[in-house]
């Protein structure tokens, strides 16, 4: 275990210490963590989950490599314009299948204006999968970098 070059004051409370145990296991759990997020999202409609769950699960999976390998290396390799990108889009499916039906007659999210066959379970998956996860999982990777950045004014 070492601290990391950038610091040089050791009272930061910034300081990074590699772990190669950390390191190791996070290159080994977090492709598992990312598939299982990537189930639960997708398989959610039909079994307990969903997006919530699932977006939840995959955005901790860049908290996870944020642990491992520091928190600006991860910031900066995945970038903000990413993370809000992620996000924006879930707001924009969400939002486009919700006032889609309003523009066909029906009420926000009234799936079965749709002119598809079982536009409830189509309409369901695509909010789950194409909104919600996107969304939450935004939410927390910008939340976490945020949160990290502190008070002291630092841009994430």
């Amino acid at each position: 275990i070492h601290v990391s070059d950038t610091e040089s004051d050791p009272g930061d409370r910034r300081t990074y210490i590699e772990s190669e145990v950390i390191m190791s296991s996070v290159r080994v759990v977090s492709p598992f963590v990312l598939t299982f997020g990537l189930y639960v999202t997708f398989h959610g409609a039909d079994s307990p989950g969903g997006g919530f769950q699932g977006g939840a699960l995959v955005g901790v999976v860049v908290l996870m490599l944020a642990f491992a390998f520091g928190i600006d290396p991860t910031r900066r390799w995945l970038g903000t314009r990413i993370v809000t990108l992620v996000a924006a889009l879930g707001l924009l499916v969400f939002s486009v299948i919700g006032f889609g039906s309003v523009l066909l007659g029906g009420a926000f999210l009234q799936y079965d204006r749709y002119p598809l066959d079982h536009p409830t379970k189509l309409g369901i998956e695509a909010v789950e999968i194409g909104g919600i996860a996107l969304i939450v999982a935004g939410v927390i990777i910008g939340l976490f970098f945020l949160t990290a950045a502190g008070s002291r004014g630092e841009t994430p």
